[in-house]
Parts: structure tokens; C-alpha cells; sequence
């Protein structure tokens, strides 16, 4: 009857050998994943920069499209930064409050489909010249509409003139129907054109400015957006 075989023992150095690959093996997966990491950051930043250039070529050219009309100069830029305020006082996080204040930076770019007998006549529109004009928040969406990024923002810049009653434009929609960051545009934007000079009138005073406001409140504009609004000192006379 043949012996059983004998059990052969790992020499010494076969368990420190495998111990080594192991270690060697863990330090690759971990070079890979922190390269893994660094090419997502670079990716990420890379991103970032592209929605700055888009977005600062979309504010240059409703600054352009401003630029034309000294008494809409800076309305963009002031609704945007009042916009902000307003979100932040009502509790939104920043990220949606940046989205308003750009939404706010971008809302009239639309008017650049408007054309310019209509955008700077300085009579009252016609039917007609107002059915134009009341296209600027479609066209105005449908300009940022390509950039993913800015999907919400192009929610809030073609419902900005809706009206809490559910006579504004271009849907029709009321109350709650229209986005928070669209009530904070309206009000905003209502306010700057109430407290600048236009074509057809002087600047309000601000008192007559803040009346207004409370005159709408409830009917046109959000009544809690124009309490938060009046509660800030964005309606001090420095600020109008």
C-alpha cells in the first residue's frame, strides 16, 4: 500500500509574498481611486467654468440689449441682486436664492425678439405692439432653455409675469400655480420700475412706491413676498 502523501508547508516567505501582493494591490486601487477623484474635480471645475462663460455671455447680452434703452439701464442687474435678498429673507437655500437672482439678472432677455419700434416706443403699445411684447418671457425662456443647468431659472424667467389673480401672461396661472422664484422676480422687477425713471413717467417716490406694492399685495403680487420685501432696507429711499 503507497504512503499517503506528505503535506507540504508554505516556506516561510510564502505567507509574507502574499501579503505583499496584498498590500501592493490595495495601493493601486488606491491610486486609482484618488485618481479616479482628481479627474472628477477637474471635470466639475471644468463644468463650472463652461455655466460661468454661458452665463456671463447671457447677462452680456441683456446688458447689450439694456444698453439701448438708458432708462432700463442696470434694471437687470438690480432686480437680480433685490431677487436674491428677497429669497434669502424668505428662508430659500442659497443655491435657489442664486437661481433667483440670476433668473432676476436674465428675466427681460427675451426682449431682444421684441422688435425696437416696440421696445422703445415712448407712447402707450397698441394691441398689437403688446402682444409682441408680451412674447418676451416665452422668448426669454426659450434663449436658456438649451443650458441644463439653468432648467430652473428658465421655469422662473418665463413665468415672471404671471400674476397672482391670474391675469398675467404668458400662462395664465394663479396663486401657488406660479413659482415661488417667479412671485420674488415680479416683485422685484415691479418695485425697480416703479423707482426709475421710464419713457412715460418719472421715478415714484418711494412711499407711493411702497403703497403700491401694498395696494397689490394679495391680487397681483404675493402677499407674503411683498411683506418680506417692505420688511427689508432694499425699500429705504438709498435703495430705490
Amino acid at each position: 500500500m503507497p504512503a499517503a502523501p506528505k503535506e507540504t508547508e508554505p516556506s516561510p516567505g510564502a505567507s509574507g509574498s502574499t501579503a505583499e501582493e496584498a498590500a501592493a494591490a490595495h495601493r493601486r486601487l488606491a491610486a486609482a481611486y484618488q485618481q479616479s477623484l482628481r479627474y472628477a474635480a477637474d471635470i466639475r471645475h471644468l463644468y463650472q467654468q463652461l455655466q460661468r462663460a454661458i452665463s456671463q455671455s447671457l447677462i452680456g447680452l441683456a446688458n447689450a440689449l439694456e444698453a439701448k434703452d438708458p432708462y432700463t439701464r442696470g434694471h437687470s442687474e438690480r432686480v437680480g441682486a433685490l431677487g436674491r435678498r428677497i429669497a434669502l429673507a424668505l428662508g430659500l437655500p442659497a443655491d435657489e436664492a442664486a437661481t433667483v437672482s440670476q433668473a432676476g439678472l436674465l428675466h427681460d432677455i427675451g426682449k431682444i425678439g421684441v422688435p425696437e419700434a416696440v421696445l422703445l416706443k415712448h407712447g402707450s403699445l397698441d394691441g398689437d405692439e403688446w402682444a409682441l411684447m408680451r412674447r418676451h418671457p416665452l422668448i426669454g425662456a426659450q434663449i436658456v432653455a438649451p443650458f441644463e443647468f439653468f432648467a430652473a431659472g428658465a421655469l422662473l424667467i418665463r413665468h415672471h409675469h404671471e400674476r397672482l389673480d391670474g391675469s398675467g401672461y404668458p400662462d395664465g396661472l394663479a396663486g401657488a400655480a406660479i413659482p415661488l422664484g417667479s412671485r420674488i422676480v415680479a416683485v422685484a422687477d415691479v418695485w425697480d420700475a416703479l423707482t426709475s425713471d421710464r419713457p412715460y413717467r418719472g421715478a415714484l417716490p418711494v412711499p407711493k412706491a411702497r403703497a403700491y406694492l401694498r395696494e397689490q399685495a394679495g391680487r397681483t403680487l404675493d402677499p407674503g413676498v411683498v411683506a418680506t420685501f417692505l420688511d427689508l432696507d432694499a425699500g429705504s429711499p438709498s435703495q430705490g
